[in-house]
């Protein structure tokens, strides 16, 4: 073998290993103990049959806060306890052209969100399964804020 083949596989090699790692650290990894997040219509409807509220957490991707959100504040026991009993959990990316289904209109996912107020991220809508705002909180919000948030959207909808 001459010497340029060999120094040809060895970087073939390098490369080869370097690509697999480089991919295999971009797959997003598993959050343990995260909402079951669910299509809004979908949510709507269990909400109606149930008596429960909506929790829709409207995103931008790559946004720092909202990976926060969803790795520390979503996963903690205190909040998964209130989004269990109370609340059906949707997630919206705000920028996206995806389609969904809101009160009978099909509109995209960026439409829905320039509709609720959006104008930053996260950005928490509660909702009643007609679709009446209760109540949205805009910004990172930690597990003890997030909780009382929840809470008093909780309590504004059984006092009406």
């Amino acid at each position: 073998m001459s010497r340029k083949t060999i120094i040809g596989a060895i970087i073939a090699v390098f490369i080869g290993v370097f690509i697999y790692f480089s991919f295999s650290q971009i797959t997003p990894e598993e959050i343990e103990n995260a909402p079951e997040w669910m299509p809004l219509h979908i949510a709507m409807d269990q909400a109606s049959a149930n008596d429960r509220l909506l929790m829709i957490d409207i995103y931008e991707v790559g946004c720092r806060f909202c990976r926060m959100m969803d790795r520390e504040v979503y996963p903690a026991p205190t909040i998964r306890t209130i989004l269990d009993r109370s609340f059906y959990p949707v997630k919206v990316n705000g920028h996206s052209e995806n389609k969904l289904v809101f009160n009978g209109q099909e509109m995209t996912e960026k439409e829905f969100a320039s509709r609720m107020g959006v104008t930053a991220y996260p950005f928490i809508v509660v909702m009643d399964a007609e679709g009446n705002v209760i109540d949205r909180r805009r910004g990172y919000q930690d597990v003890v804020g997030f909780s009382r948030f929840l809470n008093a959207a909780a309590e504004k909808k059984s006092q009406s």
